[in-house]
């Protein structure tokens, strides 16, 4: 039974849709325990529609947030405290992709960050990062991050156009395996998703 929590370096670089290609192979249900933002469409209901298995593959959000920030202060915003103990991993049959939200240590609660939950679920994590300047210090960090709470690291994945120079420093320096690379699709649906997931990720590692 593979189950996998999707993590990246930052927002904005392309965790979302490799969450999506790899549910897609994978056939796997899907989790984001955390939206903050509901003005535009949810990452829940970008994998759903990437992914190609439809809103019958998504387990929904325990917090649902207005407003697109920072979780922690979502919930202030919107009166709501997350709790950890309501983060517990759903119990599902077959394949589970978790989605965290930004980066290795984006807060929760004032108390609580993501890397805190991560320990506690003990699933491998797969690393989404960028290729484009300043992905060596981001990449490196969000690593050592997991690896001090003893957090299983099964890969990292890149996103954006190739950049062998960093993504041979990364691995190297973090001693992490380089499960492939998602390039930006300017065509984005579910067949070039899974084409180029097909292509650029390496799936005899997942």
């Amino acid at each position: 039974m593979r189950r996998y929590v999707v993590t990246g370096t930052d927002t904005g670089i392309g965790k979302t849709i490799f969450a999506a290609g790899l549910a897609g192979y994978l056939g796997a249900r899907c989790w984001k325990p955390v939206q903050a933002g509901l003005d535009e469409e949810s990452d829940s209901e970008v994998v759903a529609r990437l992914s190609g298995l439809g809103a019958g593959h998504i387990i929904p959000e325990r917090y649902r947030l207005k407003t697109p920030c920072s979780p922690h202060q979502a919930a202030a915003i919107d009166g709501v405290s997350i709790d950890a103990r309501q983060l517990e991993l759903p119990s599902v049959d077959g394949a589970l992709v978790v989605e965290g939200a930004g980066g290795v240590l984006v807060p929760l609660s004032p108390t609580l960050l993501y890397a805190d939950v991560f320990a506690d679920w003990r699933l491998p994590v797969i690393l989404v990062a960028r290729t484009t300047l300043g992905t060596i210090n981001h990449s490196l960090l969000s690593i050592e991050a997991l690896r001090r709470r003893s957090i299983p690291l099964h890969g990292i994945v890149f996103a954006g156009d190739g950049n062998a120079a960093s993504e041979s420093a990364i691995c190297s320096i973090g001693n992490v395996t380089h499960l492939g690379r998602l390039p930006w699709l300017d065509d984005l649906n579910p067949m070039t998703l899974r084409t180029a997931f097909s292509a650029g990720i390496r799936t005899d590692l997942l």
